[in-house]
């Protein structure tokens, strides 16, 4: 069995008058030839030896992993039939026969290959059912290659679901795909599903440099890396990237050195010591430095998105430097990298590091739709260089209150005071800086006490807040919704309940809420419509007591020195600090009843 690869042309040949790239020069043959993907590999070897063949299979992955390669390779074990042409199905298809020879060069009557990008049709799929009912003409299986299957119409589905369910015995169907969920339930319930994987970087590399031996070209390793970095896992794209690259060699096949820096030139990426350097003035808060640095990594070709995802990628190496320090002992990682992350690493806290790579996340997509990508870049550095210098918010709160806070024991909760302050310190939880939001109170927010419940079971609603609530309780949304968006109350009691409806609420919510309200408490509701102004709407209240939070938290001293610590701040919502820590650390059933009991009247 060959290796996999296709062997270069002889010097005559025919094929030595015709470039042929890289990518299908040495496009594998057979399984062993596919890097990468050893598990479906392994499987589809041993379903053939059994002879346990589905009639569909269906092959996932992103671009250049080898689907439509499986697929041709599939094509050959199925028909394979050995030098003396008596073989069987073979997962080692001998290369050498007529199917072999003829599916390899796409030349084979019974292996029918179907784009379904640009056959998308309803008639296309008939054309391919019509010829299934055939028996194949030289071949043992007649196998139908349909590559990037979800771009059929519904109705192209629709019309193969019985033929694959079904197809006669001489047919197999071989389906490749990029975007599996575009793919119906139906259509894969009816295959079996491989999927491809990305293939890693370090194999990628020792592929690279194996075909750049068999070329002739000289490739230096860091090279490789970065033509394997730069192909994402897509063997595909790092050939073509590999192709590119030998023809920077002077004298491509003469054994000369395609370096690094070339390459680095080629892909537009910055160069990796600079890139440290520009990540240290950052650091250093040194704003011209670092706009210099970015000066010059732009005027020496390098694209501003690649230099943002180059400190994206430092930032995560340092993040893991931080939390794993053995990551250090790569040797791939060059000695003065490796000195400078280990004092940069010590220096840097988790917290530090994530709001640099939320930063850096966030400009990388403002420099992809900037008209300038170079201004953006030099503003996400500004912003960087701002956020190095600001403290972290929880030491600053802790530095403007005077103390740090005391820890209270695990699994107890302060009981709350029974009196209520003026002071808005007791309702405070958090400001935040501009573009973190806290979550906001609407009107499903406001505490409900539990509903009263009647000897027989039902609820029994003793306020219109109780009806809201026995409404959001039963999942009645869009009754829900009304009542507190759309109903100004103007009385209620027991059974009788009187509101004006707002102007986008429904004629007959009246009727609906009087018969909803009778199914759920066996008794009688009177729900009238009524002219008078009544009290403003559930949202409306929600929204009124969230403002008037607000604004006494703005006057609180702490809030004030936080605002002026971090110009542009705002206040984003205001919580009860009591709530919130009942509902994290519920109190022991002793203290519940303790606070029961001083609650009961005298």
């Amino acid at each position: 069995m060959n290796d996999g690869m296709a062997s270069p042309p002889t010097q005559g040949s025919d094929s030595s008058k015709h470039y042929r790239v890289l990518a299908r020069k040495y496009r594998p043959v057979d399984f062993s030839g596919l890097i990468g993907q050893e598990a479906m590999v392994r499987t589809l070897a041993n379903a053939i030896a059994q002879g346990r063949l589905a009639h569909g299979f269906m092959l996932t992955g992103v671009r250049g992993v080898g689907k439509t390669t499986t697929a041709r390779i599939l094509a050959r074990c199925f028909n394979c039939v050995g030098l003396d042409g008596k073989g069987r199905e073979t997962a080692e298809p001998c290369g050498q026969c007529e199917h072999c020879k003829a599916i390899s060069e796409d030349r084979h009557v019974d292996v029918i290959e179907m784009d379904a990008a640009s056959r998308t049709g309803i008639d296309d799929i008939r054309e391919l059912i019509e010829g299934v009912r055939y028996r194949p003409v030289t071949a043992r299986y007649k196998v139908y290659i349909v590559d990037e299957i979800h771009m059929l119409s519904e109705k192209a589905f629709n019309a193969l679901l019985k033929t694959l369910e079904e197809p006669p015995p001489h047919v197999k169907f071989v389906f490749a795909t990029t975007e599996i969920r575009k793919v119906p339930v139906t259509v894969l319930s009816r295959c079996q599903r491989f999927d491809l994987r990305r293939v890693g970087e370090d194999e990628l590399a020792r592929y690279f440099s194996t075909i750049a031996e068999r070329e002739g070209v000289g490739i230096s390793s860091g090279a490789v890396r970065l033509i394997a970095r730069a192909a994402d896992g897509s063997v595909r794209d790092g050939l073509s990237l590999l192709d590119q690259a030998i023809t920077l060699a002077p004298d491509a096949g003469s054994g000369t050195m395609v370096e690094e820096a070339a390459v680095r030139d080629m892909l537009g990426l910055a160069d990796r010591t600079r890139m440290i350097d520009l990540y240290q003035a950052v650091l250093e808060a040194n704003s011209a430095g670092a706009l210099d640095h970015l000066s010059d990594l732009y005027q020496s070709g390098a694209d501003p998105v690649f230099i943002v995802q180059d400190m994206l990628d430092l930032t995560h190496w340092l993040t893991r430097v931080k939390i794993s320090p053995s990551d250090l002992q790569d040797p791939a990682v060059p000695e003065a990298e490796r000195q400078w992350a280990t004092a940069v690493a010590g220096q840097l806290s988790l917290p530090v590091l994530a709001r640099f790579w939320q930063m850096l996340l966030k400009g990388l997509g403002e420099i992809q739709q900037a008209p300038q990508p170079l201004a953006a870049a030099e503003m996400v550095l500004i912003r960087l260089i701002h956020a190095a210098q600001m403290p972290d918010p929880a030491d600053l709160v802790r530095r403007l209150s005077g103390e740090a806070p005391k820890s209270e024991p695990a699994g107890r909760a302060r009981k709350p005071s029974r009196s209520s302050s003026s002071e808005p310190s007791a309702s405070l939880s958090a400001v935040s800086t501009t573009g973190q939001s806290q979550s906001r109170q609407g009107p499903s927010a406001i505490a409900v006490k539990p509903l009263e419940q009647e000897v027989v079971g039902r609820p029994q609603p003793q306020s219109f807040l109780e009806v809201v609530e026995l409404f959001r309780q039963h999942r009645e949304g869009i009754l829900t919704a009304h009542l507190q968006t759309d109903v100004h109350l103007v009385g209620f009691e027991r059974g009788r309940i009187e509101f004006r409806p707002g102007s986008k609420a429904p004629a007959n919510l009246a009727n609906r809420v009087a018969a909803r309200l009778a199914e759920l408490t066996g008794e009688r509701w009177l729900v009238s419509v009524s002219s008078e102004i009544g009290e403003p709407t559930m949202k409306e209240q929600a929204a009124n007591l969230q403002a008037d939070l607000k604004a006494r938290a703005a006057n609180h001293p702490l809030v004030k020195a936080v605002i002026a610590a971090f110009p542009g701040t705002t206040i984003e919502g205001v919580r009860d600090l009591t709530e919130v820590a009942l509902a994290n650390n519920p109190p022991l059933q002793s203290e519940s009843s303790e606070a029961a009991s001083e609650d009961e009247p005298t």
